[in-house]
């Protein structure tokens, strides 16, 4: 990886904010302290945010703002965008290292639950005025054993077969894919990453519609609608 690609040099401050919360936790990391401890996805968080930035100069960035919710009185979100006192753009960035299995349906709740609440809230009570949100969503997973492995899927009747001998991955990656395609999320970004044993960090972007230049094509094009907008 290049020391030029922002990428490279976020996804690599990914891994060393991570180790840097294991080591300070009592238990190493070993009961998933380390992704709680939070502060792992800033690095990436202030990437979206200097795309933001570079494309709306004018804009407010918030750091964990409340938005409103229905189902809920309001949900924080990780990062949003200001323009006149309208919601440009509100962000997500989740990742998962390890324990994928036991973790896979949390995220994904979470995910759905957080956007439909707040697409919901605006649709009934349009607490964003005339101009609806545009939700984004990050997400950083680790490759491992665990997220490669194909799987079968059972349940008490039959399920979409595309996710038949899927991975862990594949999963995810068809859960954004369906995310943007069915409306829920306007913008996403989805990383793959790997450190190896000589401590090299690498990453990719599987996902042809959640890549980072994807990422910032949607969110250029939101901003440039914005601006037409409010003049």
């Amino acid at each position: 990886m290049s020391n030029a690609d922002p990428t490279a040099a976020a996804v690599s401050a990914f891994w060393t904010a991570r180790e840097d919360q294991m080591a300070r936790l009592a238990d190493g990391g070993a009961a998933g302290g380390a992704a709680r401890a939070g502060g792992h996805m800033n690095a990436i968080r202030d990437l979206v945010a200097d795309m933001v930035r570079k494309l709306m100069p004018e804009a407010s960035i918030e750091i964990e703002p409340y938005l409103p919710g229905y189902y809920r009185a309001r949900k924080r979100w990780d990062l949003a965008v200001l323009y006149k006192n309208v919601l440009v753009a509100a962000f997500e960035f989740k990742s998962q290292v390890g324990s994928v299995g036991k973790n896979y349906n949390n995220r994904f709740e979470e995910a759905l639950g957080t956007a439909t609440d707040t697409l919901v809230a605006h649709e009934r009570n349009s607490p964003f005025g005339e101009i609806p949100p545009f939700l984004g969503y990050v997400f950083v997973l680790c490759e491992d054993d665990e997220t490669e492995r194909k799987r079968q899927v059972s349940a008490l009747f039959p399920t979409d077969p595309i996710f038949d001998d899927t991975s862990y991955n594949e999963r995810y990656q068809l859960m954004l894919s369906r995310f943007l395609c069915e409306n829920v999320y306007q913008a996403g970004w989805f990383i793959t990453t790997r450190k190896d044993n000589q401590g090299r960090v690498s990453y990719s972007e599987p996902l042809t519609t959640a890549t980072s230049a994807a990422f910032r094509a949607a969110i250029e094009g939101r901003v440039n609608w914005v601006r037409t907008v409010l003049g």
